[in-house]
């Protein structure tokens, strides 16, 4: 079964940065699009950012202007580079694909192929 492996999660300290990496087949890779979620202890599975097959991106709220999504062509994979990290940040980052276009980028019923995700640690 396809599966999403995700790397380049770490602990760190308040504002110090991480880059985490999605890597897919190269045939879903060209999916409609493929996302970051997270998910802390407690608390639901949370949209983060989104990229689609053109690059057109979406963040929620709570990230933007501190995260960047990208898709690596040469590595069929996706990126998400996180700046500025705070404590709020910290829980387990997964990945997953949207097959076929859908205006609903941020609901994660909407994704299959999911990672066993990568932990994120931000401390104060």
């Amino acid at each position: 079964q396809e599966r999403r492996i995700e790397s380049g999660g770490g602990s760190v300290q308040t504002g110090e940065p991480l880059r985490l990496s999605c890597a897919a087949s190269e045939r879903t890779f060209r999916a409609y699009a493929m996302a970051w979620f997270r998910a802390a202890p407690g608390k639901d599975r949370e949209f983060v950012a989104a990229i689609t097959r053109t690059n057109n991106t979406e963040y929620s709220h709570s990230v933007r202007g501190r995260f960047t999504i990208a898709r690596d062509n040469a590595e069929s994979a996706v990126k998400l580079h996180l700046n500025n990290l705070k404590p709020e940040d910290t829980g387990t980052y997964y990945c997953a694909t949207l097959l076929n276009r859908s205006p609903y980028l941020t609901d994660y019923r909407q994704y299959v192929y999911w990672g066993q995700g990568t932990q994120v640690t931000v401390s104060s």
